[in-house]
């Protein structure tokens, strides 16, 4: 270990960078502020700084936030025997966060994290459900639209499809009809999506059953899918909508919380009333983690049948940790704050590789 003090670097993407990018790049502000919205999490977890930052001098560590914009710079300048990089948001097309780890890897840092391929494979949810399908995971099959045309015909499907752009985030852009019961109103949605957001779309066959997220971090040595935090995920509705995602974090739900209008969806553990769905879903994780390499800091999304039937709907190698999943599964798992977590987690990293 270098004798430099070991350092954790977060980065993040800024929403307001984001969102002035897009309408330089010729969106329609309104669009661009709904697209910036998934990056909520850099706005939200901007306030744990100086929590994050206490956390690390307790464990003798330094903690230093980067913007993305900054990240070549900062990255090219670091120790590679003294720094960590946890990136917080990834992204290939509207969002650039897969860029971080990639940077670190070409400086030679280490990461907290899946590899940078995964960052860019996550955010396309067409070719990651066929690598998903690969890896015999049951994912729902897919059709794949662009503006009102098919790319890849979508399956038969008695219950329907449900409808959701490509490469933005998974709740970016989905409207209350986004469940259809004709391909006809599916090639509209894409149209929709299309003429709003430039993406295409997926067409997945629609599965019932309630949504569920499992949450990962590896804060203790070799800790595998027994440190999975399963919980149902209760909105009062069958999927959330784009107005259901902006009214719980950033601005938007700031403003909800001064209000007195803000409401989290309830979180109800999986094992209580399903533990065989529990143990499916730990079966999946366990094979997300041998076979296409997530760890150390991941979440899964699903739905699960009232028979335990569990279908994998897509995974994050950037799981919102400052939302309110993730810090109740820090503090229902670990019995720690979000940044006592996220500081413990670097410093057993860190401990690892001066004991290697």
């Amino acid at each position: 270990m270098s004798s430099r003090k070991p350092k954790l670097i977060l980065v993040y993407e800024p929403e307001k960078a984001c969102f002035d990018r897009l309408v330089v790049e010729g969106h329609l502000p309104a669009r661009a502020a709904e697209i910036a919205s998934y990056l909520a999490q850099s706005t939200d977890i901007a306030p744990e700084f100086d929590a994050l930052a206490a956390a690390c001098l307790t464990r003798g560590l330094s903690f230093a936030p980067v913007a993305l914009d900054d990240a070549a710079g900062v990255l090219a300048g670091e120790d590679p025997k003294a720094t960590l990089v946890w990136t917080l948001t990834d992204g290939v097309a509207y969002f650039r966060g897969c860029a971080a780890p990639a940077l670190a890897r070409l400086n030679g840092l280490k990461v907290l994290g899946a590899d940078d391929a995964l960052f860019a494979l996550c955010q396309d949810k067409f070719r990651s459900g066929a690598v998903l399908g690969a890896l015999g995971l049951p994912v729902p099959r897919s059709g794949l639209a662009r503006d009102g045309r098919w790319l890849v015909e979508p399956p038969a499907s008695p219950a329907g499809w449900f409808v959701k752009p490509n490469r933005l985030g998974a709740k970016i852009g989905i409207w209350p009809d986004s469940r259809c019961a004709d391909l006809g109103h599916a090639l509209e949605l894409s149209r929709r999506v299309f003429a709003a957001y430039r993406d295409d779309v997926v067409v997945q066959s629609y599965v019932a059953g309630r949504n569920a997220r499992a949450s990962f971090l590896g804060l203790k040595p070799n800790i595998g899918v027994e440190a999975l935090g399963i919980a149902f995920v209760d909105s009062g509705g069958d999927f959330q909508t784009m107005e259901d995602s902006l009214a719980l974090y950033g601005d938007t739900g700031e403003a909800a919380r001064a209000a007195g209008t803000y409401a989290e969806p309830v979180l109800l553990p999986v094992a209580a009333s399903q533990p065989r769905a529990d143990a499916r879903i730990r079966q999946v994780a366990q094979r997300l983690m041998i076979g296409l390499g997530l760890r150390d800091v991941f979440s899964i999304d699903l739905r699960i049948e009232a028979d335990d039937t569990v279908h994998l709907i897509e995974f994050e190698v950037c799981p919102g940790l400052p939302c309110f999943d993730f810090r109740a599964y820090c503090r229902s798992q670990w019995n720690m704050s979000l940044a006592d977590a996220m500081v413990e987690t670097a410093a057993s990293r860190f401990s690892r590789v001066a004991a290697s």
